[in-house]
């Protein structure tokens, strides 16, 4: 028997204005983005703290290698969020089902292709990316883990992009609660060998994200059949196929999200080897304002998230007006919520630096340049929302043509003068040089929004999987 077409548990009535509809959506999603990121730094706590600096050092060599893998999955989550978004906006529930089924399976292939295979070269390649030698075994042992996890962590992060598509960002929450709780136990018990476990050293924390991994997924299943939620295992196991329309076009929709997050951070690399030359103090002083500046970018990517799921839902059921309210809503919280964060970054800059760092003039430093580079996440919250109702109504080439060429052609070459004229200071000036995006994506969006009746009939969006 089918299920029903009723809203899951976390999806708000209708009835309820736009602006309700997006906070008590954002509630749960920054939760669950925060959540995430504190068990990672935990993490990354207990390894340091407990194993010392160099079990620290391994995790930390493969980290841009697990990050590359990873883009690649949020953006195949962003394309799958709005084909999901689409379909459950014009109430089709066969077309949910079908595009869930085919993508979690893609996923997980995707996953063992990249993952297995790798497992056998990482040694290599990580002494080609230059690992030093004296970490470089525990380097490996832990990267070696990291990629068997690839196939289950693959699905598990997909599976929460899924839920959100259909409005549901309450179960993503609760699964990550669950899944974090293992991660952040059976790390340090793992790390001792607590309960007769065996001590894994460094490799502790990669076990842990496996075993968390297939926590959360178990429970999610159990979860949304327990719930007899529209997406339970019952219904998707009929549709377990490789579709291969659908496949492309979330590829189309979400490689383009990927490569924005691959190109940051070979940008963030360029700039670092600039920021390297000031000593460790200043990388150190690097680390921290990158730590600090996630969580107040977290409400732009949330609310930038909730706009293209809000703009799909809207096209799938033909309400086109709806899509510049969505614009018009994300924009205005942007201007509060992140505004918010980033006044209060910079108020307490020196304490946020502390929570990092223990050094007075390393953290007067952190504190100094926080407060030149913090304003620049209202402006890329700006350019977020924009992007994100573009892609949402079918428009992908405009957005990540401006955004690739503002990183790869402005933020390195700015930064690279700034910093010949202002020293360090001029690094973290050049961050907010790739937000003239929002100006840029202005007249492309005022198409997307004011004429999207003719991007939603066309092929480049919902009609594209049929």
């Amino acid at each position: 028997m089918q299920p029903t077409m009723a809203a899951p548990p976390s999806q708000v009535a209708p009835a309820r204005s736009l602006p309700v509809r997006f906070l008590w959506f954002l509630g749960p999603l920054i939760a669950t983005n925060v959540l995430q990121a504190l068990s990672a730094t935990l993490n990354n706590i207990y390894l340091g703290q407990l194993l010392g600096t160099r079990a620290m050092a391994a995790a930390a060599s493969f980290f841009p290698l697990l990050m590359f893998c990873v883009a690649f999955v949020i953006g195949l989550g962003t394309g799958a969020s709005i084909l999901v978004g689409q379909a459950w906006g014009a109430k089709d529930l066969e077309k949910v089902l079908r595009i869930t089924a085919t993508v979690l399976l893609g996923d997980a292939l995707l996953g063992i292709t990249v993952g297995l295979p790798a497992m056998a070269g990482i040694g290599v390649l990580l002494q080609w990316l230059g690992t030093p030698a004296d970490i470089l075994p525990q380097a490996t042992t832990y990267a070696r883990v990291m990629l068997l996890s690839l196939p289950v962590m693959f699905v598990y992060m997909l599976a929460g992009a899924l839920l959100r598509g259909i409005g549901d960002t309450v179960t993503p929450l609760r699964t990550v609660v669950i899944a974090c709780g293992v991660a952040m136990t059976l790390t340090p018990a793992l790390i001792l060998g607590w309960l007769g476990l065996p001590p894994l050293g460094v490799a502790s924390a990669a076990w842990a994200n496996l075993a968390a991994s297939m926590v959360g997924v178990s429970w999610l299943v159990w979860h949304l059949a327990r719930r007899q939620h529209p997406l339970a295992w019952k219904a998707l196991r009929q549709h377990l196929r490789l579709d291969g329309r659908i496949l492309l076009t979330t590829a189309r929709l979400g490689i383009p999200t990927g490569l924005f997050f691959v190109t940051g951070s070979l940008a963030d690399l360029a700039l670092l080897s600039l920021v390297h030359r000031h000593g460790s103090d200043a990388t150190a002083a690097w680390g921290a304002v990158n730590q600090v500046m996630t969580y107040v970018q977290f409400p732009a990517m949330s609310i930038a998230m909730a706009a293209s799921i809000f703009t799909a839902q809207a096209i799938g059921a033909n309400r086109l007006a709806e899509v510049d309210r969505v614009t018009r809503v994300g924009l205005a919280l942007n201007l509060s919520l992140t505004a918010g964060f980033a006044v209060l970054a910079a108020l307490a800059a020196p304490q946020a630096a502390a929570l990092f760092l223990k050094d007075p003039a390393v953290v007067a430093l952190a504190a100094s340049l926080l407060r030149i580079t913090v304003w620049g996440s209202i402006l890329f919250g700006t350019a977020s929302v924009f992007t994100a109702v573009m892609r949402a109504a079918g428009t992908v080439r405009v957005p990540t043509m401006i955004s690739l060429g503002c990183l790869a052609f402005v933020l390195v070459p700015l930064g690279w003068s700034l910093h010949q004229a202002f020293g360090l200071p001029g690094i973290w000036m050049s961050y907010p040089s790739p937000t003239p995006v929002p100006a840029c994506c202005r007249e492309p969006t005022s198409m997307a929004s004011g004429g999207v009746a003719r991007s939603a009939g066309s092929p480049d969006s919902r009609a594209s999987v049929r």
